[in-house]
């Protein structure tokens, strides 16, 4: 049987469509043998490798247990060179550019020196914080903010994602929700050429310690108050500590990250993600945006919305160059970040479309070496795709729908097939989902229906559980039986990538 997936994608060259049918019901009918060809392509080591792909025999989790025995460390993954990939010490692991330097040359960053930072931070939180305790990232998605998310969990602790657009008293609920010992954030925010605070939201939110990076250059434009830690003073803990560090490996089902859903229905629900909802989201940009190692993928995001560490894991386990600009993507100078350092992925939101095609803002600019380009969080306006693709001689955009507690995309586009605006084609690999009606009845299969969208409980980097909230009354009760277990209910805010 392993053979047959190969062949499957080997089919596509003759007839895209129905080769991507196939590969997809093989993939949801043969998950143990869709995931060993996952697992062949993304950099993920096992220290000790799982038993199994699925146990399906403990009827208390719908989902059964994926990976059982495995332990790793998926921040060690992401930072090991990897040879299938070509991946060495010395290839880019980050390029990136500060608003306001537009014109100069683009950051690089190797993948030695990114491994070197992140274990300088994870030696300095050994002196500060036990093993499992949960700390805060709230601060703009920047080099910075990436060390410190590998480093957390590189060290065996749990982040606590928190988007920096949040006002004090959001901060505080997410804070207290999630028990965070600590907080890293910045001072400043720079957006468009203008400072906007964010240590003193921070303060005003919660009276965790915070550890307070400049938003440039080195030194800090506010007064920290008592407790409180510069980066510059936090980083020197880690003297006289080993250059070198050793990942804490624990099971594959261990906390690694709460995220939390918009809270537009009530309290925000608090959302675990374990080691597998980053294998989840490295496997679906490999089979449905086609990342490959090399490719410079970038997505104006945040490591407080579920996009930031997909984007992050989806680069580093495909081997893929991750880009990041610190300010406004709203700006020319976003436009010509993209351009400069050769972004061949690119994913965005319909209104940041909206914004460049207003400004005009990618006129004698060169995106041709954009290869595939990919757009979620809100409906898509077909005239701006159309424009969006323009800029690029027309390449695809692939639409993708998912949601927190999924670290994916349940409906997304395919290269494998043709992809209009503004639509879906189909299922995510491995996931399985019917339309129901009125009397939650299953429409046939490829019949035009109008209804509620039923996942199959079988799915590979779904959580299984919320911190703050039964799991199974928010996505499973009322919801029909299928083949003896319950659909999972994908009508909820957390559904909204």
């Amino acid at each position: 049987m392993e053979e047959n997936g190969p062949k499957l994608l080997g089919a596509s060259y003759k007839d895209p469509v129905s080769s991507f049918r196939l590969f997809h019901k093989f993939s949801v009918h043969n998950q143990e043998v869709y995931w060993k060809i996952v697992l062949k392509e993304l950099s993920i080591k096992f220290v000790r490798e799982p038993t199994s792909i699925l146990d399906a025999s403990d009827k208390s989790k719908k989902g059964g247990t994926w990976f059982p025995g495995a332990v790793l460390n998926i921040a060690e993954c992401c930072l090991l060179p990897w040879p299938s990939q070509n991946k060495t010490d010395d290839s880019t692991a980050i390029v990136w550019r500060d608003e306001g330097f537009d014109d100069y040359p683009v950051n690089r960053m190797s993948l030695k020196e990114l491994r070197t930072q992140v274990m300088t931070v994870a030696n300095a939180l050994d002196t500060m914080f036990q093993k499992g305790d949960r700390i805060a990232i709230d601060m703009p998605m920047t080099c910075n903010a990436v060390i410190v998310y590998l480093a957390i969990i590189l060290g065996g602790f749990v982040v606590v994602g928190i988007a920096d657009s949040f006002a004090p008293q959001e901060i505080g609920t997410r804070m207290r929700v999630a028990k965070a010992k600590a907080i890293f954030t910045q001072d400043f925010i720079i957006r468009g050429g203008k400072k906007f605070p964010l240590y003193s939201r921070v303060m005003e939110g919660t009276s965790a310690k915070a550890i307070v990076i400049p938003a440039t250059g080195d030194l800090l434009g506010v007064t920290p108050r008592n407790g409180d830690m510069s980066w510059k003073d936090f980083l020197s803990r880690s003297a006289g500590r080993s250059s070198m560090y050793s990942p804490v490996y624990q099971s594959a089902d261990a906390l690694i990250n709460i995220l939390f859903s918009s809270g537009t229905t009530g309290e925000p629900k608090a959302i675990p993600w374990t080691q597998l909802c980053p294998i989840r989201c490295g496997a679906d940009t490999w089979g449905h945006l086609d990342v490959r190692p090399k490719d410079i993928g970038c997505w104006p995001t945040n490591l407080g919305w579920v996009m930031g560490p997909i984007q992050l894991f989806s680069s580093f386990l495909n081997g893929a160059t991750l880009a990041l600009y610190h300010g406004s993507p709203l700006g020319r100078g976003f436009c010509k970040f993209v351009q400069d350092a050769r972004v061949s992925v690119l994913g965005s939101v319909p209104s940041l479309v909206k914004s460049w095609k207003a400004g005009n803002l990618t006129e004698g600019l060169d995106w041709t070496k954009i290869r595939v380009l990919a757009t979620t969080g809100e409906a898509s306006d077909i005239d701006d795709n159309l424009w969006l693709s323009s800029r690029t001689c027309y390449k695809p955009i692939v639409e993708c729908c998912g949601g927190t507690e999924l670290a994916s995309s349940y409906i997304q586009g395919s290269l494998l097939q043709p992809q209009a605006f503004g639509a879906f084609s189909g299922a995510s690999m491995s996931t399985g989902f019917v339309i129901l009606d009125e009397q939650g009845n299953p429409y046939p299969d490829d019949l035009p229906c109008s209804g509620e969208v039923g996942l199959f409980p079988l799915y590979f980097g779904a959580t299984n559980r919320l911190l703050n909230a039964d799991h199974d009354k928010v996505y499973f009760d009322g919801m029909p039986i299928y083949r003896g277990r319950y659909f999972c209910c994908s009508n909820s805010d957390d559904m909204e990538i």
